[in-house]
């Protein structure tokens, strides 16, 4: 994060709001994308120069225009590839100048970047992108790319922030998502590599409110991993000071600084924020529920838990709804959820608890109830409410050791309502 603000400011103190190529791959790469080797040159003579020292590691390498105010580079001839020697290196670059002399007269070059030329034969492209939504902020692009990113038109739109499931997801939405997948003789693309590049891209736009529009095009994808050719950064220079989590996000990051280790009874969970990739961890767990401890939690008899419903609670709005799991610490196992669901307003919140029944009794609920009013208090939520079964002795006794107030239900005799004012 501090090596993009960096180079935010910078723009921004320069007055602009495009990055230049090499700004722009170097923030990418400050968040975990990666790109190929660059060499900024300031003349021809340094192009040759560059070049030369790529070659020693590389067949061939690529000559780009640099430019403050050209983002697209292709447009103006800005580009030449596969460039095999110092001499034709510098040949590119007198040609570029030329070029765009002739198409764009009132520009002038900045210089040139001089890169390795990546080539992986069976690699696939991909176009990776955010722009602002007037209703819904920042959205993610994922999808098919190159130069006719447009015509093939195959991509999928996602909100940040990402997770590796909520990534997977928009891989997953395209196309393109089946040939990254292998087919014949072309082996899988590195899934792992993509995903940790949506997840890159999901983290900048959650540290950096100033972020307008970006585009990583191409993305080159194959066995081997993931590398970024080219990237296009603009910024509202206003903005670059401003504070994390991004205000204008349609979904609210995750809650990272409610996690924690707890030690009870001998033993050692870690407590933290529900992800959506706990779904994976619900059948193992729900397989160690008793039928009378499944009653209790959910009010009646359940035996089944559809797919949707088991992404329902581990896929939420942190904004109005949050989730606590302990898991052991050893296995990583899901051993209890404390689960709190909140009015738009945040004026009530309803609270739910479900500790694995070979684990009750070693003061695991006690803690998961803790701290979901510890967060209902940091919320300023004004009060949090349970519906229990009259005959759940053993929550209604530690609701009363909190402080929460017993009522009979008013419409269903065998329930009752515990009722605790935060504020």
């Amino acid at each position: 994060k501090a090596s993009a603000h960096a180079i935010f400011r910078k723009v921004a103190a320069e007055g602009r709001r495009m990055l230049t190529e090499p700004e722009a791959k170097a923030a990418i790469e400050a968040y975990g994308i990666p790109v190929p080797r660059t060499i900024v040159a300031g003349s021809v003579a340094e192009v040759a120069q560059a070049a030369g020292e790529l070659l020693e590691s590389s067949e061939a390498v690529v000559v780009k225009l640099l430019s403050k105010v050209v983002s697209h580079k292709s447009d103006v001839g800005g580009v030449v590839l596969d460039i095999a020697t110092a001499e034709k290196a510098a040949e590119a670059a007198r040609s570029i100048e030329t070029r765009l002399r002739a198409r764009s007269p009132q520009v002038k070059a900045d210089g040139y970047t001089v890169q390795a030329m990546v080539a992986r034969k069976h690699a696939q492209e991909l176009i990776l992108g955010m722009n602002l939504d007037p209703m819904f902020g920042p959205v993610i692009l994922f999808g098919a790319g190159g130069t006719a990113v447009e015509i093939v038109n195959d991509t999928a739109i996602a909100l940040p922030p990402l997770d590796d499931v909520l990534a997977g997801d928009a891989i997953d939405a395209t196309r393109i998502g089946r040939l990254l997948a292998g087919y014949r003789d072309r082996k899988p693309a590195n899934r792992g590599a993509i995903i940790a590049a949506l997840n890159g891209l999901s983290q900048m736009i959650v540290d950096f409110p100033c972020l307008v529009s970006l585009d990583i095009n191409p993305l080159l994808a194959d066995a081997e991993g993931v590398v970024a050719l080219d990237a296009r950064i603009e910024i509202d220079p206003r903005r670059v000071d401003e504070p994390a989590p991004n205000p204008a996000l349609a979904i609210r990051p995750y809650p990272s600084g409610w996690s924690r280790d707890l030690q009870s009874d001998g033993m050692t969970f870690h407590i933290r924020p529900i992800m959506p990739a706990d779904v994976a961890l619900y059948p193992a767990f729900l397989a160690k529920i008793s039928p009378d401890d499944l009653r209790l939690r959910f009010l009646s008899l359940r035996k089944n838990f559809p797919d949707q419903m088991l992404k329902r609670l581990t896929q939420l709005d942190y904004e109005r709804d949050i989730a606590f799991v302990a898991l052991e610490k050893d296995t990583g196992a899901l051993a209890g959820i404390g689960r709190l669901s909140c009015d738009p307003d945040h004026r009530s919140g309803e609270y739910a608890l479900l500790v694995r029944s070979d684990l009750q009794g070693h003061g695991l609920g006690w803690d998961l109830l803790k701290q979901v009013i510890d967060y209902a208090k940091a919320e300023c939520i004004g009060r949090i409410e349970g519906t229990i079964l009259n005959e759940n002795r053993k929550m209604l006794t530690m609701c009363l050791e909190f402080g929460f107030s017993i009522a009979h239900h008013p419409s269903e005799p065998g329930l009752s309502v515990a009722t605790l004012e935060v504020r």
